[in-house]
Parts: C-alpha cells; sequence; structure tokens
C-alpha cells in the first residue's frame, strides 16, 4: 500500500492566467472562489513553472512558513513534473497530500489497470520505444482504441477506432498523426484499449465520473449531458474501488449498449475536472468533511 497521509488540507493551489501570472487561471476563477471561503488559497506562475520548471508562488498569495498539507487543483502534469512540483512546493512548507507515486498511478493508465481489470475494458500495452504489435491487437480485439498512457489523439482526425479490417499500411499511416497530435503531451507508451460500445440517449452517452476522497465517495456526477430518463449509475459498482491507493482520485464509468457499466478511465483528483453545472461551494466543502471525517 501507497502511505496516504491522515491530514486535513488547509490550502489549496492553482496555477495563473498565462498573460496575468498574479491572478488564477479564468477557467479556473470559480473553483479559486469557492475555495477561498474555506482554505488557503495560493497561486503560482503558470509560464514559468510548465514551460521553465520554476516554482513561482506570489508574495501576496505566500503561506506562512510551516508545514501546510494541501491539494492541488489545476492542469495535467507528466509524472516526473509533478515530482518535481510536490518536491519544490515541500521547500515552501506546503505538502501535497497526494504522493508523486499516487498521482502517477492514477494518471498513468497501465499502471491502475491490474486494481480495476474486472470491471474495465481489456488493454495491451506497448512501451514507448516498442512498436504496436497489430497482429496480436487484432487476435485479441475485433475493433479497438488506441491511447498513450493518458490520452488519445481527440478531434484531430486520428480515428475513434479502428477494426479488425485496419492494415499494416493504414495503421501505421494513422499512427503518425497520432504522435503528431500528441507531440509533447505524449506520455509513457501507447495503450490498446478494447473497444466498448456506449449506450446512447438521445444521442448522449450515459457516463458519470465518481470523486473519491480519503476513501469516501465525495461526488457521482453526470458528465456527459445524459437526459434525465438515462438509467441511474450503480452505486454498487464503486464497492470494490473507495480503497485504492490515493487520498484524491476519480473514476469515470459508463453505461455499455447491454445495459451493464464499466470504468472507462482512471484519473488523479487534482487534475480532474468539475463537470458542468456542479457547484464548486459544495465540492470543497465536501472534499473537506471526507478528509475530516
Amino acid at each position: 500500500m501507497l502511505s496516504v497521509k491522515a491530514n486535513i488540507p488547509e490550502c489549496v493551489i492553482f496555477p495563473s492566467d498565462y498573460f496575468n501570472p498574479r491572478q488564477v487561471d479564468p477557467d479556473l476563477q470559480a473553483e479559486y472562489n469557492a475555495a477561498s471561503g474555506m482554505y488557503h488559497c495560493i497561486v503560482f506562475d503558470y509560464e514559468k513553472w510548465f514551460f521553465e520548471n520554476r516554482l513561482v508562488i506570489f508574495k501576496d498569495h505566500e503561506h506562512p512558513a510551516q508545514d501546510v498539507p494541501a491539494i492541488y487543483r489545476g492542469w495535467m502534469m507528466k509524472p516526473e513534473q509533478y515530482t518535481l512540483f510536490y518536491q519544490a512546493l515541500q521547500e515552501q512548507h506546503i505538502c501535497l497530500m497526494t504522493s508523486p507515486e499516487a498521482y502517477q498511478k492514477f494518471h498513468l493508465f497501465p499502471l491502475i489497470y491490474p486494481e480495476i481489470q474486472k470491471d474495465t475494458a481489456r488493454i495491451l500495452v506497448y512501451p514507448d520505444g516498442i512498436p504496436v504489435n497489430l497482429a496480436q491487437v487484432k487476435e485479441n480485439f475485433s475493433k479497438f482504441l488506441v491511447k498513450d498512457y493518458v490520452k488519445s489523439a481527440k478531434g484531430s482526425g486520428f480515428p475513434d477506432f479502428f477494426d479488425a479490417s485496419v492494415t499494416q499500411e493504414e495503421f501505421d499511416r494513422a499512427m503518425k498523426i497520432f504522435y503528431r497530435d500528441r507531440a509533447d503531451l505524449y506520455t509513457g507508451g501507447i495503450c490498446i484499449k478494447e473497444f466498448l460500445e456506449l449506450k446512447r440517449y438521445d444521442n448522449f452517452k450515459n457516463e458519470y465520473r465518481i470523486f473519491v476522497v480519503n476513501h469516501r465517495i465525495a461526488g457521482i456526477y453526470k458528465n456527459s449531458h445524459q437526459p434525465e430518463q438515462a438509467q441511474a449509475f450503480p452505486v454498487e459498482l464503486l464497492r470494490d474501488y473507495q480503497m485504492l491507493d490515493s487520498p484524491f482520485y476519480t473514476l469515470d464509468c459508463a453505461e455499455l449498449a447491454d445495459g451493464t457499466w464499466k470504468i472507462i478511465e482512471t484519473g488523479d483528483g487534482q487534475v480532474s475536472g468539475l463537470p458542468d453545472g456542479i457547484c464548486p461551494v459544495d465540492f470543497f466543502r465536501t472534499i473537506g468533511q471526507c478528509f475530516r471525517e
């Protein structure tokens, strides 16, 4: 088991606006406003950190020099950058409650896969530098998705899925698009996922995002604008997944065409966005309650 601190967060850390490093990123303003009423909030310079790995916290956002348990709310980082972030904050006496090991485990899908295997799509993994064995893939999956260890190449002309009819030439041509569009965001290697046919209601998928905080369910949120008549999420699916090795993580779940449910993604809770319509005040209040219980 990874060690999980039992502390209660006192601080929330946000990235700044790219053009105004003394102000929180506009996309996170509502969360910052909500958290400010309950926690000490810190803003760090987005450009200096994400482009130079230099942590700059402005004087008017500094916390007193003491060890303070904290959570981050902001944009994804590669695991190695999160480790540096964790260490740089420690030097400022700010202790992120999610360790680098826990962040990496939930950020890189192949690492968490063994623990959720029975309730998620099957996968084949090809670490960076190992070519995808298309013959092996076809032996296992009649339809499949391609992602790196974190994300797919959405909105880029890359196919949503492949089937067994794809030729090596077609696949290689598509993968050039994948690597081009993932660019510096490319992480870990290639993860081939079994294609799951999802249930649709008025052309909307039935997806939910679940936040787990301190091994308690902090929120079960609709995540795809599905209509009210869509099947309710089966809470019993979470029974085996509340004690995973992190204090703050997410599970994305979806209804399949046959009415069953699967976990389709996991994530570190610090870099998982709130679904539309969720009240940030309620979100941060619930996080605090879960850590106190």
